[in-house]
């Protein structure tokens, strides 16, 4: 039988061993929740590994035993690793000597799904007793009747010797994950289940460019930090191919935000070199000059015209245009749309659009200019409507104090769009360039869900 061996301090440190190896899994802390995150490590890796253990606890300097089954029930044993291991069945309750009975655990948490049965153990089924069907004698000689039919042949190709991908990995991370660096495999939890969803969604590869706006009429609604962020998850986790374009008017702040490329090409630069761009003997790497490359996230920024004294705003016609060349090397386009909803510039790239993504912050006047973009849209023709009612809402919190307005405020929206994603306060996006690696992890796992969220929709 094999053994998992427990250990529980005074200070409340908790950890499981198999094979050698020592894993914390609770503490520093209280007693209790050392003692229940033990036993619970303990249950998930029997039931996981399907037959019983041997499970050593030792608390405070005393040493308990117990035979650990896979269906939750723990039955005391002697203090003797030597001993044979009871199994449970309904003719005969394992009991122990009063001389040879192990302590209890003081402060052990008594609910049925931690401790299960740990007295009174399960009954094992009675075994099933399968009778093997008779063999066929082979036909006689001469007894016609006798013949068998001649067995039918498999196609080759229903046929593989590939071995199938397991459907659900071994979990990576949390408790689950430490328990499989000493070769206790255990499924992942509900958390990490979803994180490998969404890391699959954002990672998907789709036939064709696919074009996600993000809008919101009010100025300092969150937008530049809005595609920088999904950009950087697209980027990341599907390995390139993603553009930022800051498509505003004139001058907008995408590139204040991001990192800077070798030169100062602007989306002007395009519009002018666009013929060569358009060659069929161009080859990928040409788009290279006239973008501002994201080292750490992998990803592309299309700068608008940042000239202080030009007066170049960009029409409706050089948006498709530069969608035209955008489109011929980028598998996904992320526009920033300007602050103007009835400017040409925003039209044409609502045209474009596949997803629409209204970001804005806990601040009342950036919400309810999020609303008015929403209506906007809903109103102004069919393609315009659909993007309004398949959009994803993203609200950041302008201040840490701000989760119930942020709450309050995706409640409101959620019955009118698609998705909302709420993004906890973080410094690293208040100011200055922003690196999606930099960011707190739960900023991070955030934009992710954001960013499975737009996914969804293309």
């Amino acid at each position: 039988m094999e053994l998992i061996e427990a250990v529980v301090t005074a200070d409340g440190v908790g950890t499981v061993s198999a094979g050698g190896e020592a894993v914390q899994v609770a503490g520093p802390g209280d007693l209790a929740t050392a003692r229940a995150a033990v036993l619970g490590a303990a249950n998930d890796a029997v039931r996981e590994s399907g037959k019983a253990h041997r499970l050593e606890i030792t608390d405070q300097g005393q040493r308990h035993v117990f035979a650990v089954h896979p269906d939750g029930s723990r039955v005391p044993l002697a203090d003797d690793a030597s001993a044979d291991t009871p199994s449970p069945t309904p003719a005969e309750t394992p009991t122990v000597a009063p001389a040879e009975q192990p302590k209890v655990l003081e402060e052990v948490p008594t609910d049925a799904a931690l401790l299960g049965s740990a007295v009174t153990p399960v009954p094992e089924a009675e075994p099933t007793i399968t009778i093997p069907p008779r063999p066929t004698l082979p036909p006689k000689p001469g007894d016609d009747a006798a013949v068998l039919p001649a067995p039918t042949r498999r196609s080759l190709r229903q046929t593989s010797f590939l071995k199938a991908d397991a459907e659900v990995p071994p979990a990576a991370t949390g408790v689950r994950g430490l328990l499989g660096l000493v070769g206790i495999k255990v499924a992942p939890s509900a958390a990490e289940l979803a994180l490998l969803e969404d890391i699959r969604v954002v990672a998907r590869h789709h036939p064709g460019t696919r074009t996600v706006l993000v809008a919101n009429r009010k100025g300092g609604s969150n937008k530049t930090p809005t595609e920088v962020c999904l950009s950087a998850v697209f980027g990341s986790y599907g390995g390139g191919g993603v553009v930022a374009w800051d498509n505003n008017e004139n001058q907008g702040t995408l590139g204040w935000r991001t990192e800077a490329g070798l030169s100062e090409a602007s989306v002007l630069d395009l519009l002018r070199d666009e013929e060569r761009l358009l060659l069929p003997s161009a080859g990928h790497g040409a788009i290279a000059g006239y973008v501002h490359h994201q080292t750490d996230d992998m990803y592309d920024v299309l700068r608008s015209d940042e000239n202080d004294e030009g007066d170049h705003e960009i029409s409706a016609g050089e948006v498709h245009r530069v969608h035209a060349i955008l489109e011929r090397y980028y598998r996904l386009i992320l526009i920033d749309s300007g602050n103007t909803l009835r400017a040409a510039n925003f039209r044409a790239a609502a045209e474009h659009a596949d997803q629409l993504v209204v970001p804005t912050t806990t601040m009342e006047d950036r919400a309810e200019a999020a609303k008015l973009t929403l209506q906007t849209l809903e109103s102004r023709d069919e393609h315009s409507a659909e993007l309004a009612a398949n959009a994803v809402v993203i609200i950041s919190q302008w201040k840490p104090e701000d989760k119930a307005e942020a709450q309050r405020m995706a409640e409101q929206f959620a019955p009118l769009v698609r998705a909302v994603q709420i993004v906890p306060y973080d410094p690293a996006l208040k100011a200055g360039r922003i690196r999606y690696k930099a960011l707190r992890p739960a900023t991070r796992r955030a934009w992710l869900a954001a960013a499975a969220a737009v996914g969804r929709g293309l």
